[in-house]
């Protein structure tokens, strides 16, 4: 089976329970230890993306989270201090690859366009009805008031895991464990 690389920068508790167990799957308090305040809105975000995600990939049934990768060593995370990074072979069907553009756009609660000219064509359609601010449409009550506007950018969602990155190098790879077996090097920074 093919496999595909990636880097994912952890805490160095994440390679420790690595090697100790084999397996690692993503821990809430992790996720609120590095993103403190707005912790909250990524747990939603994550836990949104991992149900959506199993209409199209086979996620273990006691995960809620994702692992991020990045598929280019030039686009990886750098180094930091007490930080870990790991370089993994991910089996193919193991892994969900998605476009950094069009994550950005869902994360943002935006619009995710098919191309260029659709978003020109969103944008037109906002301004017509004088919205300046799209991400009310799903994260605020104004949605509330456009309803067939809020259900366009939250079905346009949908295109995250439709349309692929152009190349690896323009994409995410996620999955929700990573084996021992998996990992073919761990860099260290420790300051």
């Amino acid at each position: 089976m093919a496999a595909l690389i990636g880097w994912t920068r952890q805490v160095p508790q994440v390679w420790g329970e690595i090697e100790q167990t084999g397996c690692y799957k993503v821990k809430e308090k992790y996720i609120r230890a590095k993103n403190d305040t707005i912790a909250d809105y990524y747990l939603k975000l994550y836990e949104w993306y991992t149900r959506k995600s199993r209409d199209y990939i086979n996620i273990p049934e006691d995960t809620k989270y994702p692992i991020w990768f990045s598929m280019s060593e030039d686009f990886r995370l750098q180094k930091i201090p007490n930080t870990v990074t790991l370089r993994v072979e991910i089996p193919e069907d193991k892994a969900l690859i998605i476009d950094m553009e069009k994550w950005d756009y869902r994360g943002n609660l935006m619009y995710v366009p098919k191309d260029r000219k659709d978003r020109e064509n969103f944008e037109k359609e906002l301004e017509k009805y004088g919205i300046a601010d799209e991400t009310a449409l799903a994260g605020s009550a104004k949605g509330n008031h456009y309803p067939l506007l809020k259900k366009k950018v939250i079905d346009s969602w949908e295109r995250l895991f439709t349309m692929r990155p152009e190349s690896l190098e323009k994409g995410f790879a996620t999955t929700w464990e990573i084996k021992k077996e998996w990992v073919k090097e761990v860099e260290h920074c420790e300051s």
